[in-house]
Protein backbone atom coordinates (compact mmCIF):
# COMPACT_ATOMS: atom_id res chain seq x y z
CA UNK A 1 0.00 0.00 0.00
CA UNK A 2 1.82 2.81 -1.14
CA UNK A 3 1.27 6.37 1.25
CA UNK A 4 0.88 6.22 4.92
CA UNK A 5 -3.05 5.32 4.98
CA UNK A 6 -4.80 2.21 4.38
CA UNK A 7 -6.86 2.36 1.18
CA UNK A 8 -10.22 2.00 3.28
CA UNK A 9 -9.62 5.55 4.98
CA UNK A 10 -7.84 7.53 2.04
CA UNK A 11 -9.25 11.46 1.80
CA UNK A 12 -8.73 12.59 -1.86
CA UNK A 13 -5.38 14.43 -0.49
CA UNK A 14 -3.70 10.63 -0.10
CA UNK A 15 -3.57 9.76 -3.93
CA UNK A 16 -0.74 10.60 -6.00
CA UNK A 17 -0.88 11.07 -9.87
CA UNK A 18 0.93 8.06 -11.41
CA UNK A 19 0.51 5.68 -8.54
CA UNK A 20 0.04 2.03 -9.47
CA UNK A 21 -1.81 -0.94 -7.63
CA UNK A 22 -2.26 -4.15 -7.79
CA UNK A 23 -5.53 -6.00 -6.39
CA UNK A 24 -8.08 -8.58 -6.01
CA UNK A 25 -8.65 -12.36 -6.73
CA UNK A 26 -11.64 -13.64 -8.26
CA UNK A 27 -12.40 -17.07 -9.89
CA UNK A 28 -14.39 -17.46 -12.64
CA UNK A 29 -16.43 -20.87 -13.04
CA UNK A 30 -19.05 -22.27 -15.84
CA UNK A 31 -21.44 -21.84 -13.13
CA UNK A 32 -20.30 -18.43 -11.93
CA UNK A 33 -21.09 -17.32 -15.85
CA UNK A 34 -23.99 -19.25 -16.73
CA UNK A 35 -25.88 -17.92 -13.75
CA UNK A 36 -24.70 -14.07 -14.40
CA UNK A 37 -25.28 -14.33 -18.62
CA UNK A 38 -28.98 -16.08 -17.74
CA UNK A 39 -29.85 -13.16 -15.96
CA UNK A 40 -28.39 -10.32 -17.46
CA UNK A 41 -26.81 -11.34 -21.02
CA UNK A 42 -28.37 -14.71 -21.68
CA UNK A 43 -26.47 -14.92 -25.29
CA UNK A 44 -25.67 -18.72 -26.53
CA UNK A 45 -21.80 -18.36 -25.80
CA UNK A 46 -22.38 -16.70 -22.23
CA UNK A 47 -25.09 -19.52 -21.27
CA UNK A 48 -24.90 -23.20 -23.51
CA UNK A 49 -21.40 -24.49 -23.75
CA UNK A 50 -22.40 -26.90 -26.58
CA UNK A 51 -23.45 -23.57 -29.05
CA UNK A 52 -20.66 -21.90 -27.32
CA UNK A 53 -18.09 -24.43 -28.93
CA UNK A 54 -19.32 -23.79 -31.97
CA UNK A 55 -18.86 -19.79 -31.82
CA UNK A 56 -16.01 -17.55 -32.92
CA UNK A 57 -14.88 -17.90 -29.13
CA UNK A 58 -14.77 -21.81 -29.69
CA UNK A 59 -16.17 -22.10 -26.14
CA UNK A 60 -18.40 -20.58 -23.25
CA UNK A 61 -16.72 -17.13 -22.25
CA UNK A 62 -18.39 -14.70 -19.23
CA UNK A 63 -20.25 -11.75 -20.10
CA UNK A 64 -17.99 -8.29 -20.26
CA UNK A 65 -20.48 -7.00 -18.43
CA UNK A 66 -19.84 -9.51 -15.35
CA UNK A 67 -16.59 -9.14 -15.74
CA UNK A 68 -17.07 -5.48 -15.23
CA UNK A 69 -19.40 -6.11 -12.06
CA UNK A 70 -16.14 -8.14 -10.82
CA UNK A 71 -14.09 -5.29 -11.02
CA UNK A 72 -16.30 -3.36 -9.65
CA UNK A 73 -16.54 -5.82 -6.91
CA UNK A 74 -12.89 -5.77 -6.32
CA UNK A 75 -12.44 -2.64 -6.19
CA UNK A 76 -14.68 -1.70 -3.43
CA UNK A 77 -13.47 -4.57 -1.66
CA UNK A 78 -9.46 -3.10 -1.96
CA UNK A 79 -9.44 0.18 -3.22
CA UNK A 80 -12.53 2.42 -2.80
CA UNK A 81 -12.23 4.71 0.15
CA UNK A 82 -14.81 5.13 2.87
CA UNK A 83 -14.79 8.82 1.80
CA UNK A 84 -15.63 8.16 -1.63
CA UNK A 85 -18.21 10.41 -2.99
CA UNK A 86 -19.15 8.35 -6.04
CA UNK A 87 -18.52 8.27 -9.67
CA UNK A 88 -20.04 10.19 -12.70
CA UNK A 89 -18.92 7.53 -14.76
CA UNK A 90 -16.57 5.41 -16.41
CA UNK A 91 -15.00 6.54 -19.96
CA UNK A 92 -13.31 3.81 -22.41
CA UNK A 93 -14.55 0.56 -21.34
CA UNK A 94 -13.28 -2.69 -23.22
CA UNK A 95 -13.79 -5.56 -23.29
CA UNK A 96 -9.76 -6.67 -24.51
CA UNK A 97 -10.17 -10.32 -23.90
CA UNK A 98 -12.48 -13.64 -23.26
CA UNK A 99 -12.85 -14.55 -19.83
CA UNK A 100 -13.13 -18.62 -19.60
CA UNK A 101 -14.07 -21.03 -16.70
CA UNK A 102 -11.14 -21.62 -14.61
CA UNK A 103 -9.83 -17.77 -15.02
CA UNK A 104 -8.68 -15.57 -11.93
CA UNK A 105 -9.01 -11.89 -12.01
CA UNK A 106 -7.04 -9.19 -10.18
CA UNK A 107 -7.13 -5.37 -11.01
CA UNK A 108 -3.92 -2.95 -11.91
CA UNK A 109 -5.36 0.86 -10.68
CA UNK A 110 -3.29 3.43 -12.02
CA UNK A 111 -4.09 7.44 -10.61
CA UNK A 112 -4.03 9.39 -13.68
CA UNK A 113 -4.63 12.33 -12.33
CA UNK A 114 -6.12 14.33 -9.65
CA UNK A 115 -8.18 17.72 -9.40
CA UNK A 116 -8.96 19.40 -5.92
CA UNK A 117 -13.43 20.93 -7.38
CA UNK A 118 -13.33 24.38 -8.47
CA UNK A 119 -16.99 24.70 -6.74
CA UNK A 120 -17.22 22.48 -3.71
CA UNK A 121 -14.49 22.93 -1.50
CA UNK A 122 -15.01 19.46 0.34
CA UNK A 123 -13.94 17.48 -2.48
CA UNK A 124 -11.82 16.45 -5.45
CA UNK A 125 -11.78 13.73 -8.34
CA UNK A 126 -9.47 10.95 -9.10
CA UNK A 127 -9.20 9.67 -12.71
CA UNK A 128 -7.96 6.12 -12.76
CA UNK A 129 -7.28 3.55 -15.58
CA UNK A 130 -8.00 0.19 -14.47
CA UNK A 131 -7.24 -3.14 -16.12
CA UNK A 132 -8.36 -6.30 -14.75
CA UNK A 133 -6.04 -9.12 -15.61
CA UNK A 134 -6.31 -12.76 -15.86
CA UNK A 135 -4.23 -14.95 -14.27
CA UNK A 136 -1.79 -15.01 -16.72
CA UNK A 137 -1.21 -11.76 -16.93
CA UNK A 138 -3.60 -10.64 -19.88
CA UNK A 139 -5.65 -7.81 -19.74
CA UNK A 140 -9.21 -8.83 -20.02
CA UNK A 141 -10.75 -5.21 -19.57
CA UNK A 142 -9.66 -1.43 -19.54
CA UNK A 143 -11.45 1.44 -18.69
CA UNK A 144 -11.09 4.96 -17.39
CA UNK A 145 -13.20 6.38 -14.92
CA UNK A 146 -13.65 9.32 -12.27
CA UNK A 147 -14.31 9.37 -8.74
CA UNK A 148 -14.93 11.65 -6.15
CA UNK A 149 -13.52 11.56 -2.69
CA UNK A 150 -13.50 14.01 0.49
CA UNK A 151 -10.82 16.23 1.14
CA UNK A 152 -9.21 15.99 4.77
CA UNK A 153 -10.99 17.99 7.10
CA UNK A 154 -8.61 20.97 8.46
CA UNK A 155 -7.61 20.19 11.74
CA UNK A 156 -8.07 23.54 14.22
CA UNK A 157 -5.35 25.40 14.87
CA UNK A 158 -4.36 25.80 18.52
Amino acid sequence: MPGKHPYSERYFEDYTAGEIVEFGDESVDEARIVNFAREYDPQAFHIDPVAAARSPFGGLVASGWQTAALMMRMMVDHFVSSHSLGSPGIDELRFLAPVRPGDRLRCRLTVLSTSPSKTKADRGSITQKVEVLNQAGVAVLSCIGRGFYRRRPETPKS
